[in-house]
C-alpha cells in the first residue's frame, strides 16, 4: 500500500530534522522544493509540507522570496527551549495533580510499566514511546492544550538530539525515581510537589543534554528521551 501525503511528509519532516540536528544540513543553508526532492526521494508536495511543520517548530525560517534556511540547533537554541519547558511543565503538574482521574493515574502506572521494561531490555526506541505517553497522560490530565501544544512542538527535536548525542543509561534510575515521585504527587493531590518534581525533572534533562552537546565529539547515539 503507497503511503498518505500525509504519512509521506511525516516521514520526510523526520528525516529532515534528523539531518538538521547531525549538521548534515547545516546552519543557513538554503533549502529547495527540488534538492530536498531529490536528496529524500520524493515529490514537492510531501517536502512543502514537510518545511511547514519545521517552520512551526522553529528549525526552518522561511523568508517572502528568499526561500527557505536552516536554523541554528545550538546550545543556547536548545537552553531556551528547555527554559520554556520548565516553566510550562510545573504550571501543567501543578494543575494537573488538582484534576487528575484515578484512571489516568492507571495509565501512568502503565506508562511507567512499560518505560522500565523498555530500559531493562535496552530498547530505547520503546523507552522514547513510553517516556513520551507518561508525560502525556500527565499532563493532559491539566486540560490546557494551549500549553501542551507548545510542549509538543519540540519534542520530536529534543528525542533526535538525545538519541544524536547519546541517552546515557546511568540516566534512566533517576527518570524512573522521578516518575514514581511524580505519580505520587498527582495520586495525592499534592500540586506543590508535582510542580517542584516537573521542574527538577526537566532541569536535569536540560543539565545533562547541554552537557552532551558541549561534549567534543557528541556520543555515539545509544538510546532516547
Amino acid at each position: 500500500m503507497q503511503p498518505t501525503a500525509k504519512t509521506a511528509s511525516s516521514e520526510i519532516c523526520d528525516r529532515i530534522r534528523d539531518d538538521i540536528v547531525a549538521g548534515a544540513l547545516p546552519f543557513g543553508s538554503r533549502l529547495t522544493l527540488e534538492q530536498l526532492a531529490t536528496r529524500y526521494a520524493t515529490g514537492h508536495m510531501p517536502i512543502r509540507e514537510a518545511l511547514r511543520q519545521l517552520q512551526g517548530e522553529g528549525l526552518v525560517v522561511q523568508t517572502p522570496n528568499r526561500g527557505a534556511r536552516v536554523r541554528a540547533v545550538d546550545v543556547e537554541y536548545v537552553r531556551n527551549i528547555f527554559d520554556l519547558r520548565i516553566a510550562i511543565e510545573a504550571l501543567l503538574a501543578r494543575r494537573a495533580a488538582e484534576r487528575i482521574q484515578p484512571e489516568q493515574i492507571a495509565m501512568l502506572e502503565a506508562a511507567e510499566r512499560e518505560f522500565e521494561a523498555c530500559i531493562e531490555s535496552r530498547n530505547f526506541t520503546g523507552a522514547l514511546a513510553a517516556n513520551r505517553k507518561f508525560h502525556t497522560v500527565a499532563y493532559g490530565a491539566a486540560n490546557n492544550p494551549e500549553a501542551t501544544s507548545i510542549l509538543d512542538r519540540h519534542w520530536r527535536l529534543i528525542a533526535a538530539l538525545w538519541n544524536l548525542h547519546g541517552y546515557g543509561e546511568e540516566r534512566a534510575p533517576g527518570v524512573i525515581s522521578d516518575h514514581h515521585q511524580m505519580i505520587h504527587a498527582f495520586a495525592t493531590r499534592d500540586g506543590d510537589v508535582a510542580a517542584s518534581l516537573a521542574m527538577a525533572h526537566t532541569a536535569k534533562a536540560k543539565q545533562q543534554l547541554l552537557a552532551r552537546m558541549l561534549r567534543k565529539p557528541a556520543a555515539v547515539p545509544d538510546a532516547a528521551d
